[in-house]
């Protein structure tokens, strides 16, 4: 399994150990030791005590905005006031938001389809066979072709910003890493609008049994994993070792080549196996034979409009013995597999490795074992059930990690954008086209379009992953971008306009602090550089003109307008914007 990373720099708070430096020799003869005693100061073999170096800490901001910063795609003025609302404590207004979002079908979400609708979105309604009737069939241009792939990867940005349901939206992305299928892959983007639409959004909190079959039999995945060509004739097991490693045990519960015989017993539950082996592996890709796609194959050259099939000629029907369990020979269809699916469905392990990654999805790239188990508890309990992953995240969603943690997780790029677009209140839906072509290439630069990780294993959710400078640098500039970039005159992002409206006297103060307050939700303590850019040399209590002439000789005049976008921009490329 290929694993990429875009750099391996520290968290925000970090700051380099402090070293004494190494003294040279000196031009004219002294040595370094002459030199300290000419300078009266300690030689290096007697150092003074190591210095420790002081390690800034991002102020806690305010209950509401921890919650929907960790919860959601960002903060608005508009939803703090709203979840304010909900309660009279923190526990209430916690509950009531979780429970809203949660059921998500009650919240009227049709503003954000229309908007996509207007903006020129066409492929999103089609059918499988609609998708490949008219992106697969004719052999179309690249850009008919791909377009699919393409709208459901800008929508994903128009959802994040507009849409009411955030949680979900959360929830499709963090589905999106965990059963990654590359987006922009010759076979699976013609019809990538099936695997979003009615594979990841219809299960994203409803049934993790019930959505491995999807997975496992949607078009995309078939191709990309390449199951759709595993037969008894040629085993592939990529699909078979990705379910095992990636989608369900993880690689910490993997034991290589041991006997399956000797296996030991799950401590949780001693009738499961402790893990997976790579008989496993095989045993289950030969469940998996059969499963495949009627795409015109030559053997069924009239069978053709993209949706899954089950090959009886193509399955291995003998015996197989996965996971501790014996499959009889000659099953009825597709039997094999599901019994493999119900097996992985129950286990212990399973269980913990998913409620792990959804842990650290929302709070902590370390989480707590105790909450692990009791999710694990929960999911496993329900995994029956048809809201299993709607219980499991409201006991992780309401559990003491969800009051408490703040700071150990930073924002990736896409949420940056995401969150910067909600506060600023862009109106922009990214149709296919200029500027939003220019937008995905940019997006590219800082590592993360949605759905294009190459790997089967998503793109990756800890802070040590996206710290790098390169990504930080790529993001910066994408974010700086939007707050200069304006479309037949109009602005993505509606700075001066919300300003005008908002700020009644603009003063250096007023216009720092309103900034402040829509965007972080608070005031950070870098408050007063951001107060003393805006003013330049004039006093902080001087209006500022609102126009955008040049001044060289009076700062305080000097593209005025212009200053402020920027000085909006530096907050948004602060690490308060991007801690959560």
């Amino acid at each position: 399994m290929l694993e990429k990373r875009y750099g391996h720099g520290r968290p925000l708070h970090y700051q380099p150990n402090l070293k004494q430096p190494a003294l040279k020799q000196s031009t004219n003869g002294r040595t370094g030791a002459a030199l300290n005693s000419a300078m009266a100061i300690p030689p290096i073999s007697s150092p003074l005590p190591p210095r420790q170096p002081a390690v800034p800490q991002l102020p806690v901001p305010p209950f509401a905005v921890r919650v929907l910063n960790n919860l959601s795609f960002g903060v608005t003025a508009a939803e703090i006031t709203a979840f304010n609302a909900l309660g009279s404590d923190d526990v209430s207004r916690l509950t009531a938001y979780v429970d809203k979002q949660l059921n998500w079908s009650a919240i009227d979400d049709s503003a954000v389809e229309s908007r996509l609708t207007t903006a020129g979105y066409n492929t999103l309604g089609k059918s499988l066979t609609q998708l490949w009737a008219d992106h697969v069939l004719p052999d179309p241009a690249w850009e008919v072709r791909m377009r699919p792939a393409w709208e459901v990867q800008r929508a994903a940005l128009v959802r994040a910003v507009h849409s009411k349901r955030q949680l979900r939206e959360v929830m499709v992305m963090f589905w999106h890493d965990h059963f990654n299928v590359m987006a922009t892959d010759f076979s699976t983007g013609p019809v990538y609008v099936h695997y979003d639409r009615d594979v990841i959004r219809q299960h994203a909190f409803g049934n993790f049994r019930a959505m491995l079959e999807s997975v496992a039999s949607s078009t995309s995945m078939l191709y990309y994993l390449d199951n759709q060509s595993n037969t008894r004739a040629g085993p592939n097991e990529n699909f078979a070792r990705e379910l095992l490693e990636l989608h369900t045990f993880g690689s910490e519960n993997y034991l290589g080549l041991m006997d399956p015989f000797q296996v030991p017993p799950c401590p949780e539950d001693p009738n499961f196996p402790i893990g997976y082996t790579d008989i496993d592996v095989y045993e289950t890709a030969a469940a998996f034979t059969g499963w495949a796609i009627k795409n015109g194959h030559w053997q069924f050259p009239t069978e053709n409009d993209g949706t899954f099939v089950y090959r009886s000629t193509w399955h291995d029907t003998g015996p197989k013995y996965p996971l501790g369990m014996f499959l009889y020979p000659e099953q009825a269809a597709l039997k094999d597999g599901r019994d493999i699916l119900d097996r992985i469905a129950q286990h212990p392990r399973v269980a913990k490795f998913i409620c792990k990654k959804l842990i650290r999805r929302f709070f902590t790239d370390t989480p707590d074992q105790a909450l692990i188990d009791s999710a694990a508890a929960v999911f496993r309990a329900n995994w029956q059930r048809a809201d299993q992953i709607k219980l499991t995240l409201r006991h992780i969603l309401l559990s003491s990690a969800a009051y408490n943690s703040w700071g150990q997780k930073i924002r990736r790029p896409f949420e940056a954008v995401a969150a910067a677009l909600r506060a600023l209140g862009s109106q922009w839906t990214l149709p296919i086209g200029q500027p939003g072509d220019e937008y995905t290439w940019r997006m590219g630069l800082a590592g993360h379009t949605p759905y294009d990780w190459p790997a089967p294993n998503g793109y990756p959710d800890t802070a040590a992953a996206w710290s790098g400078s390169n990504t930080f640098g790529m993001t910066w500039n994408l974010l700086g971008w939007l707050t200069e970039k304006s479309i037949d005159s109009v602005p993505i992002a509606p700075i001066l306009a919300t300003t005008r409206s908002s700020v009644t006297q603009w003063t250096s103060r007023n216009l720092v602090d309103f900034w402040c307050q829509r965007i972080l939700g608070y005031l950070p303590a870098r408050r007063q550089i951001l107060v003393d850019f805006m003013r330049q040399n004039g006093a902080e209590t001087e209006v500022i003109t609102d126009t955008d002439t040049w001044s060289l000789n009076d700062l305080r005049k000097h593209y005025n307008q212009q200053r402020l976008r920027s000085m909006v921009a530096m907050i948004l490329l602060s690490p308060e914007f991007f801690a959560r």
